[in-house]
């Protein structure tokens, strides 16, 4: 059952407000185990303080992975468990890592529909719908944006299914 989340309490942070010189690590607990991620706020300051604050707010506490593409991706953070939820706002774009192996990055909508119309030209991220890559994905590399990296629990990420829940995301800073 999708969680009801209110978005009338949450916005989009402005400006990044992740200290440049600390490690972040979000420690994402699942039904089937805990995915540890290096979160990169030099890199992707925006994303990681957005990432930081919906975790802090509980926002996924809760939520499910609702998209698994065996040797692609699983997708979570949709409050409705649709694909088309968030929080109500989009975040810009900060596109520069590659898609390694466990690469978390925002998913989004694409640059135009499939009737021409443009959509999103800017490739603005989803508010809060992330994806963890099951293989490297050089196919979307300048696509999307990448704001962390699994380092511990891959086989967790692997054994995720459509309707596993994400318990909490758990944030540390070193």
């Amino acid at each position: 059952m999708p969680k009801q989340t209110t978005t009338s309490s949450l916005e989009a942070p402005k400006t990044p407000n992740v200290e440049a010189n600390k490690k972040y690590f979000a420690t994402i607990k699942t039904s089937k185990g805990n995915i540890k991620v290096e979160l990169y706020p030099n890199e992707a300051p925006l994303s990681v303080t957005n990432f930081v604050q919906l975790a802090q707010k509980k926002f996924y506490n809760g939520l499910t992975f609702h998209r698994i593409i065996p040797g692609f991706v699983v997708q979570g953070g949709d409050p409705t468990a649709t694909g088309s939820g968030g929080p109500g706002y989009t975040i810009p774009a900060e596109i520069k890592l590659l898609h390694k192996e466990g690469a978390l990055a925002w998913a989004r909508l694409p640059e135009v529909d499939p009737m021409g119309r443009t959509l999103n030209p800017e490739k603005r991220s989803s508010g809060s719908q992330f994806y963890i890559t099951l293989t490297p994905q050089p196919s979307l590399d300048g696509g999307y944006t990448v704001f962390g990296q699994t380092v511990g629990g891959m086989d967790v990420v692997r054994q995720i299914q459509r309707g596993d829940v994400i318990q909490e995301v758990a944030i540390q800073a070193e």
